[in-house]
């Protein structure tokens, strides 16, 4: 007769996806506008993790108002508004680099609900394996006065921690680049 000793083991460690390449990215996803809409820009950037390497099976996606701060959309409390070749929508996943970009035009500032407005912004969901749930951000534009007044940006009081939700232009549009963790982690929304 063996002895048998009881000894713990780790349990491996188990992360969701990638199951991305399935169903979320789509050909023309990275597309909010048509690529010859006048006025049409790129927002490119990087998905990092907590030590600055790339995510290289990530996805990206933006949802914004229109030119005039409209989406056609039932919840805009002012009525949808459907707009000629504007999706508001993009979707981008990340290459190997952790690259994604989206081609879109400027939105419009959007108004609170006590009278005042938000900058113009792009709202972005992060998704990637090993996460349960989405991430959620904003992009602001570096040159826009309204940021000052941007009630979002003005509850986050540390003034680093504010500046990792804005892009830096670039000659194609804008560049952001999206931290998971670490020392320049980007700000996240609990929604």
């Amino acid at each position: 007769m063996t002895e048998t000793t009881n000894q713990l083991q780790t349990t491996p460690s188990q992360t969701v996806g990638p199951f991305f390449a399935i169903g979320l990215p789509w050909e023309d996803g990275w597309l909010v506008v048509p690529e010859s809409t006048p006025g049409a820009f790129r927002v490119e950037g990087r998905v990092l993790d907590g030590n600055g390497d790339p995510i290289p099976d990530a996805i990206v996606e933006t949802w914004q108002a229109d030119p005039d701060g409209r989406f056609d959309h039932p919840d805009d409390p002012r009525g949808a508004v459907p707009r000629k070749d504007f999706r508001g929508f993009g979707r981008s996943a990340t290459d190997v680099e952790g690259r994604y970009g989206v081609l879109t035009v400027k939105p419009g500032p959007l108004p609170t609900g006590d009278g005042g407005w938000e900058a113009p912004h792009l709202n972005v969901s992060v998704f990637c394996r090993g996460m349960l749930i989405r991430l959620v951000t904003r992009i602001y534009f570096p040159d826009e006065e309204a940021n000052a007044h941007d009630p979002v940006l003005n509850s986050i009081d540390d003034p680093a921690a504010r500046n990792t939700l804005i892009a830096a232009s670039a000659p194609f549009g804008y560049h952001f680049d999206i931290c998971l963790q670490g020392e320049h982690e980007t700000v996240f929304f609990d929604v």
